[in-house]
C-alpha cells in the first residue's frame, strides 16, 4: 500500500461544471506543523566587548570546558562575527532596519533568497513585503538570459525614481545586486548605475552585514569573488512564505559540465557539495515543521559528490548514463546522490521528494531504482535534451548524441512505469540549420513530454560559445522556430496528459488556484498542476464531520480535463 494513501477510504463526490471531480479527501498534517519556539537565550550583557580587551583578557582553559559541555540556544539578541578593524560590532548590526527582497529566476535564486535572509535576519534586520517602507532593497538576479538581466536594469531604473524621492528625514534607501548578475557584470553595474550601493555575488551572502556596514559610510561596496568551498551547509534558510507547504534544499553548488552555451560555471563557480549529514539535518526540520514536499536543488543535482567522510573518499568514480560522457576528467571517491536519495526519503515516508535539475548523463540504474522503488520520491524526472540533432549537441558540447537520448528515455519508462518526463530546449543556437530545427521538433513528437522549458538561445559572454562560435541564426528566424516548438509540445504534451483521464491521483495542496476563489490547486505526482472544486467532504477520520481542504493536505482527484505544461522565456 503507497504510504501517502494508507488513511485514504473510496468516497465518491459529484461536482458539477467542474474540470475536476472529488473523490476523496483527508486531511493529512503532522502533529507537530508547526515551529515550536526555541528556548529564550541567555542574556549577552557583557559579551560584546571591545576586540583588544577581549585580546587582552583572552579565554581561558576552563571557558573552553564550559562552552562545550553548555548546549547552544538560539541568541536573543542579534549575533555579530568579529568586526574588521575598520568597523565596530554596532556597524554589522541591522538595527532593526527593514529589507525588501525581490527574486528573479530559478529556484536556485529562490533558495539564495532564504539564504540571505537567514543571514540579514541574525544580524538584526526585519524583513518587509512592502518595498515603500523598505531601507534595503536587495534584487537576487539571474544571467541566464539577455532578457532576464534587462528585466534587472529595467527595475533598477524605476528603484532609482523611488530612492531619488526618499524623504531626507528617514534613513537612506540602499540598493544592492546579488547572485548571477552581480558576478557576471560587476563594475558595469556599478558604473552604469551609480544608484546601487553593493554587490554580492552567489558565494558571498555571508558577507552581507559588511558589505551593509560599509555602504553606510556612504561608500559602494562589492564582493563577487566565488569560492571552492562554499555550500552555506551550518546556514538554515528561512522560509519566505510561512503558508508554504514545500520547500527548496539546495545540495551542492556550481557546475562542471562547461556546456558551451551556459554561463552558470562562470557565474556560480565549480561543483562543491554539502556534507550528506547537513542535508539530511534541514530536512529533517522541515519535516517537523509539517512541510510535506522537499525539491533537492543543485546546477547538476544528480552529479553529487560529497568528499566530507574520508571513510567514502577512495570509492570508485561515478557510473554515467549508457552512451553518454563529461567534458571533465572522471572523479573519484564521495557518497554519490543515489545515497543521498535514498537516506532523504527515509526521513519522512509521507514527505515528497523531488529533485531539479539534472544533466542526463547522471542517471544510474540505481537511483531509477530507487524513484521505482520509493513511494514518495516522485515518479517525474527532468531530462534536458537542448536539441535533437546530434550535431548541434555536439556543438553544444552536452555529452551525447541523439540517439543516447533516445534510448536513456526508453530505459527510464521501462524502468519507472508510468514516469512524468519534463525537458529544456533551446533553439537558434549557433549553426542551427532548418534540417537541425527539424530534428528537435521530431524528437518532441516522439518523446511526448509532460513539460516543457522552451527557450530562443542568447550569447552569453564568457562562455565557450561566445569565444569560438558565431551567434548567427537571425532573431526572426530564432522567434519562428520557438513558436513552432511550442505548438508541437502543446500538442504532443495534450496528448500524454490525456492518458490521465479518468484517473484518480494524488495531489498535493497549496492554496487557492490563482484564477477562481471557488477552486483550489496542487500538484500531481508528476509535478502538473490539478485545478479542483474547494468542496466540503468528510472526515474519513471523523464520519459526519465536514472539512475543506488545506495546504498540506492530500486529496484525490479523479481528472476529467488534461492541460499541457508549459513554461515561455522569461
Amino acid at each position: 500500500m503507497h504510504p501517502l494513501q494508507r488513511v485514504f477510504r473510496a468516497q465518491r463526490l459529484s461536482a458539477p461544471l467542474t474540470s475536476m471531480c472529488w473523490v476523496l479527501l483527508r486531511t493529512f498534517r503532522a502533529h507537530n506543523s508547526t515551529s515550536c519556539p526555541d528556548p529564550e537565550g541567555k542574556s549577552s550583557e557583557g559579551v560584546q566587548k571591545d576586540f583588544s580587551s577581549r585580546l587582552a583578557t583572552g579565554p581561558t582553559f576552563q571557558h573552553f570546558l564550559r562552552s562545550a559541555s553548555v548546549p547552544q540556544e538560539k541568541p536573543s539578541s542579534p549575533e555579530v562575527e568579529d568586526p574588521p578593524p575598520y568597523l565596530s560590532g554596532d556597524e554589522l548590526l541591522g538595527r532593526q532596519r527593514k529589507v525588501y527582497l525581490e527574486t528573479y529566476g530559478c529556484q536556485m535564486n529562490v533558495n539564495d533568497t532564504e539564504i540571505a535572509w537567514s543571514i540579514l535576519q541574525k544580524s538584526g534586520y526585519l524583513r518587509t513585503s512592502n518595498l515603500q517602507e523598505a531601507d534595503v532593497i536587495l534584487l537576487v538576479t539571474c544571467s541566464i538570459r539577455e532578457k532576464a538581466e534587462q528585466t534587472i536594469w529595467n527595475r533598477l531604473h524605476q528603484l532609482k525614481v523611488l530612492k531619488a524621492k526618499r524623504p531626507r528625514s528617514r534613513v537612506p534607501l540602499r540598493i544592492g545586486i546579488l547572485g548571477c548578475m552581480a558576478e557576471r557584470l560587476k563594475g558595469e553595474i556599478l558604473n552604469r548605475e551609480k544608484m546601487v550601493d553593493l554587490l554580492a555575488g552567489p558565494d558571498a551572502y555571508r558577507d552581507l552585514p559588511r558589505l551593509l556596514a560599509v555602504v553606510e559610510s556612504g561608500q559602494q561596496a562589492a564582493n563577487v569573488l566565488l569560492s571552492l568551498d562554499e555550500t552555506y551547509a551550518d546556514i538554515m534558510p528561512v522560509q519566505t512564505s510561512p503558508s508554504a507547504t514545500s520547500a527548496f534544499v539546495s545540495i551542492m553548488r556550481g557546475c562542471d559540465n562547461m556546456c558551451s552555451y551556459c554561463i552558470v560555471p562562470f557565474t556560480r563557480g565549480r561543483e562543491r557539495s554539502r556534507p550528506v549529514a547537513s542535508i539530511l539535518d534541514e530536512v529533517r526540520k522541515l519535516s517537523e515543521q509539517g512541510l510535506k514536499e522537499v525539491t533537492l536543488l543543485g546546477q547538476n543535482v544528480n552529479s553529487f559528490r560529497d568528499n566530507s567522510e574520508v571513510q567514502f573518499s577512495s570509492t570508485g568514480s561515478a557510473n554515467l548514463s549508457r552512451g553518454f560522457t563529461t567534458n571533465y576528467k572522471p572523479k573519484q571517491g564521495g557518497l554519490r546522490f543515489s545515497h543521498l536519495l535514498d537516506q532523504v526519503s527515509r526521513i519522512d515516508p509521507e514527505m515528497r521528494i523531488r529533485f531539479t535539475s539534472p544533466h542526463p548523463k547522471d542517471f544510474p540504474d540505481e537511483v531509477l531504482q530507487l524513484i521505482r522503488e520509493r513511494h514518495n520520491i516522485c515518479k517525474q524526472i527532468h531530462l534536458p535534451a537542448q536539441s535533437g540533432s546530434s550535431r548541434v549537441l555536439e556543438a553544444m558540447r552536452r555529452g551525447y548524441s541523439r540517439e543516447a537520448y533516445v534510448a536513456l528515455v526508453h530505459h527510464i519508462r521501462e524502468a519507472i512505469p508510468g514516469v512524468g518526463l519534463s525537458s529544456d530546449f533551446i533553439t537558434g543556437f549557433c549553426g542551427e540549420t532548418e534540417d537541425d530545427h527539424l530534428q528537435t521538433v521530431s524528437l518532441l513528437r516522439e518523446v511526448q513530454y509532460n513539460t516543457g522549458f522552451l527557450f530562443a538561445y542568447s550569447m552569453r559572454q564568457k562562455t565557450r560559445a561566445y569565444h569560438r562560435l558565431k551567434d548567427d541564426v537571425p532573431e526572426e528566424v530564432k522567434l519562428r522556430r520557438l513558436e513552432e516548438l511550442i505548438t508541437v509540445f502543446r500538442e504532443e504534451a495534450s496528448k500524454v496528459n490525456a492518458t490521465s483521464v479518468g484517473c484518480t491521483q494524488l495531489v498535493l495542496v497549496e492554496g487557492f488556484s490563482k484564477r477562481s476563489t471557488t477552486d483550489l490547486c496542487g500538484r500531481n505526482d508528476a509535478n502538473l498542476k490539478v485545478i479542483f472544486p474547494d468542496a466540503e467532504v468528510e472526515d474519513i477520520t471523523d464520519p459526519g464531520l465536514k472539512v475543506r481542504a488545506q495546504p498540506g493536505d492530500y486529496v484525490l482527484v479523479k481528472v476529467y480535463i488534461p492541460m499541457a505544461g508549459l513554461k515561455l522565456p522569461m
